[in-house]
């Protein structure tokens, strides 16, 4: 009688010899998990099959099957598609969350990033940075005052909380301050008077 012939590829010997070292006891599961670039449950899976069916189980184990590249592939179409047709728009993130919500599909964002962007559907976002412009310091003393006001406990209760209303010249930075009982009107123009009363009036003022 003669015997049946099998077809082997190169890769599924190799395949064939490290699962007989196993049966054989010379080569461990985890080792040969490696070799074959499996999960040792996948080994065992394998293991068993030769026993129980001998040396075919390794052919037909590989036949048959799409390649994950093959697979990978096809997916890469249909999200891509999807992508096209129904979600032109959306950001990676966002596509991400509908394909699993809808279409039953897992990918991580970085993948689907990555797709779109080598089919040119997608443009990295670049965040737009404002900066303040600082203003020029007014050039003359006198030329420009901030008023201030500041509600502190500044005598720590030995008197009644009081109120710093300060000017800042926006020229020098020089502080012009007193202490009233309330921020108002009248306590500025009071601040005001005193400080006119010192310091004058620049010719700024005096111009304009």
């Amino acid at each position: 009688m003669a015997k049946d012939t099998i077809m082997a590829t190169q890769g599924e010997l190799n395949r064939l010899h490290v699962i007989k070292n196993v049966l054989e006891g010379s080569l461990t599961q985890g080792k040969a998990a490696k070799m074959l670039s499996l999960s040792v449950r996948q080994v065992k899976g394998l293991v068993k099959k030769v026993k129980s069916t001998g040396d075919i189980a390794i052919v037909h184990s590989s036949r048959g099957k799409p390649s994950h590249r093959k697979l990978s592939g096809e997916i890469k179409t249909k999200v891509l598609n999807l992508y096209k047709e129904k979600y032109p728009d959306f950001g990676p993130t966002l596509f991400c969350e509908k394909l699993l919500e809808y279409h039953d599909i897992k990918l991580s964002d970085e993948t689907l990033r990555k797709w779109l962007l080598q089919e040119g559907l997608w443009k990295r976002k670049r965040k737009t940075i404002i900066r303040k412009q600082l203003r020029e310091r007014k050039h003359c003393f006198g030329e420009m005052l901030q008023l201030d006001g500041s509600h502190h406990d500044w005598f720590e209760g030995i008197s009644d909380k009081s109120v710093l209303i300060s000017f800042i010249d926006d020229a020098s930075g020089m502080v012009y301050a007193r202490f009233y009982e309330y921020v108002g009107t009248i306590p500025a123009m009071s601040l005001l008077k005193q400080y006119i009363e010192e310091y004058g009036l620049s010719d700024e003022h005096l111009l304009g």
